[in-house]
């Protein structure tokens, strides 16, 4: 499958302050693709650098070297003054946080997106409702934030980004603050919403078990400053059955690799 998205020899480290020895490397001459529908996981060691390399690919901080190419062309890297968040609505990031805004109500906080671009019309308002059946909302569309249980606050945030249909979807552990009965709901309510579309999705974890259960492929990212240790092809057939995973012939093995790799 041809690339959609390319990280060239990426490097980043933070400005240095005035009379500081400069700052180390957070990422250093990283490179890997993603192809056109293709379910990316990356794991590593914490503070490896994996939130800055999504906030790098969203447009929303600066790179210190080394080129992010988006459908073939080279994205504005350098200077914060021509980062283009988002890449004009063809990136979507879901963060640690649903940061739902608590004035809206859920359908309201769905369909933001698409009224801050002028798209709200019957047909998006009629897909903002198929996605909000698809993660069992129904019947919550009146609810505020406050009145969702932190799954169904997540599920919100999924499908509001979803909801715009951008090309590529970052994750940044959007599942790691939830119990781990609905993180299992959540990454099927994910796997069943990808299949529906086949989106580009670069999605960051701690837990070697949802890297293996959701992807097509696995990152395994170094200390810093941050390159790629391992990769990891899941071959593990799909359609999945999350809670079962474990139980698969070749999990274990799959598992043991990356382990082996995460220090």
């Amino acid at each position: 499958m041809a690339a959609l998205l390319e990280v060239r020899n990426l490097s980043k480290r933070f400005a240095s302050r005035a009379g500081r020895e400069p700052s180390p490397w957070i990422i250093r001459d990283l490179s890997f693709s993603v192809a056109d529908g293709e379910f990316l996981t990356i794991v590593g060691p914490s503070g490896g650098g994996k939130t800055t390399l999504l906030n790098m690919i969203a447009q929303i901080d600066t790179a210190s070297g080394g080129e992010i190419v988006f459908q073939s062309k080279s994205a504005p890297l350098g200077d914060k003054t021509s980062l283009k968040p988002g890449l004009n609505c063809q990136i979507g990031y879901v963060t640690q946080e649903d940061n739902l805004l608590p004035w809206r109500t859920c359908l309201e906080n769905v369909l933001f997106p698409l009224m801050a671009q002028g798209r709200l019309n019957d047909e998006t308002r009629a897909h903002a409702q198929s996605l909000i059946r698809a993660v069992g909302l129904e019947g919550w569309e009146k609810h505020y934030p406050h009145e969702l249980s932190g799954g169904m606050r997540k599920r919100t945030s999924l499908i509001r980004t979803l909801v715009y249909d951008p090309p590529v979807i970052l994750m940044d552990e959007p599942f790691g603050a939830v119990d781990a009965q609905t993180r299992v709901q959540l990454q099927e309510d994910l796997l069943r919403l990808w299949n529906l579309g086949r989106k580009t999705i670069v999605f960051v974890t701690h837990d070697i078990t949802e890297a293996i259960a959701l992807a097509d492929r696995t990152l395994v990212l170094t200390r810093q400053p941050s390159s790629v240790a391992g990769e990891h092809i899941i071959t593990i057939p799909r359609p999945r059955d999350i809670r079962d995973i474990l139980t698969h012939p070749e999990f274990v093995d799959l598992y043991r690799r990356i382990r082996a790799q995460v220090q």
